[in-house]
């Protein structure tokens, strides 16, 4: 009886994640990313970079994991816009699941490129991190 509950758990699970295999990146962005980028990524005017189709992504891939753990306190350009004088906030409390799963998200989310990051990579790249 345990073996065919546990087997209808693990079947449900994997139904529910080739449904939506995003969610948790999702729900982290929400309560992490989304009172400053928006809730579709759209940034906020003259303040904060947009995250939706934006060049920045692709342009610095590697420093993404360092900048959602450690923030930003620089001038960027995103989209040909220059952005300055808004600090990106630490979130060191982030583990690097957490981190790997929202940028995830950020990746297949708002006509972004679509390109994964693995735990491995993102580990790998925390570990450059200043």
């Amino acid at each position: 009886m345990k073996k065919i509950l546990l087997l209808s758990t693990i079947v449900t699970l994997a139904v529910f994640c080739q449904r939506d295999p995003y969610r948790e990146g999702s729900r982290l962005y929400a309560v992490h990313c989304s009172n400053c980028h928006g809730e579709n990524g759209q940034g906020l005017g003259e303040l904060i970079p947009p995250l939706a189709q934006a060049d920045f992504i692709t342009q610095y891939r590697d420093e993404l994991a360092c900048i959602l753990v450690n923030g930003l306190n620089d001038t960027i350009v995103v989209n040909g816009k220059t952005y300055f004088g808004q600090a990106m906030p630490a979130n060191r409390e982030l583990s690097d699941i957490q981190v790997t799963n929202i940028l995830n998200f950020i990746q297949h989310s708002w006509g972004n490129p679509k390109q994964d990051f693995t735990l491995e990579n993102v580990r790998a790249l925390l570990s450059r991190c200043p």
